[in-house]
């Protein structure tokens, strides 16, 4: 064998070699990549309620609570992958004047909860979460489920299995194994994704009205995605922000969308 083939092998067995390593790196770390949870703790904010209350696989999830006002409906609100729940007090600044109660849900392994972070162990604590609320007395009909980011996953799993009054969804993706394969594209991702969260396969399932709202800008998530989500929910409300970045949520714009969105649907609208 000559020399310049030998070089030549060696090559291709030592990209093929740090292929692998990536691959086993991007196995073994995914929990880390898909859920950075802050580091940081900071303050509660004024006038929401730090509450617990306990998952079906026995952790105690702390989040912060709200009530609303006579007539008014529950906002149960699933944050994104890099906030707290502090975050979705602020999210939901413009709602709570209007006396929409708020139950800032968090998640296992966030804001020094305990457990280890996956697909179906959020789902157990937004289940959670509605659970705490029915045993104060508000039904699924009272409340509107709102998801943010890949809270959009938790958001429309719950809505899909409790009939709320609405699902408003803001910078969802259609679903993280799509959208993982779209950022890692020299990977089969498919084949070791842990965490999937399948909107696209979901949001049909949903009874409840539903408001898709998302930033042409967001280089997180394409809007292309929420395009997709309306396209399986033809007669959901689809609003694109021009300019609009990954954090539409934070934006007055969004919070707006929701108010005018919830106006328009009457509590007798869920379909028993």
């Amino acid at each position: 064998m000559s020399r310049p083939i030998r070089i030549m092998m060696w090559i291709v067995g030592l990209a093929f070699t740090l292929y692998l390593v990536l691959l086993a790196i991007l196995w073994s770390q995914q929990e880390r990549l898909i859920y950075p949870a802050p580091q940081t703790v900071g303050p509660t904010t004024g006038g929401f309620e730090e509450i617990s209350y306990p998952t079906d696989d026995g952790l105690a999830i702390s989040a912060g609570y709200r009530e609303a006002e006579a007539d008014k409906p529950t906002i149960v609100y699933f944050h994104g992958n890099g906030a707290d729940w502090v975050s979705s007090v602020v999210a939901t600044d413009r709602l709570v004047p209007a006396g929409y109660g708020v139950l800032a849900a968090e998640y296992r392994g966030y804001r020094g909860n305990p457990g280890t972070l996956s697909e179906e162990g959020l789902y157990l604590d937004g289940r959670a979460a509605i659970a705490f609320l029915a045993r104060r007395g508000i039904s699924a009909d009272d409340i509107v489920i709102i998801g943010n980011s890949i809270g959009s996953g938790v958001a429309t799993h719950l809505a899909a299995e409790t009939g709320p009054r609405a699902l408003v969804l803001i910078s969802p993706f259609a679903s993280m194994r799509q959208l993982v394969a779209e950022k890692i594209r020299w990977f089969p991702t498919s084949m070791f994704l842990r965490h999937r969260y399948e909107n696209i396969e979901k949001i049909g399932a949903v009874e409840a009205p539903v408001l898709l709202l998302h930033g042409d800008a967001d280089r997180v998530i394409p809007h292309a995605h929420t395009r997709q989500l309306a396209q399986v929910r033809r007669d959901a409300k689809l609003v694109i922000y021009p300019g609009k970045g990954h954090d539409l949520a934070w934006h007055d714009e969004a919070e707006e969308a929701v108010l005018s969105f919830l106006h328009t649907i009457p509590s007798e609208s869920v379909t028993e």
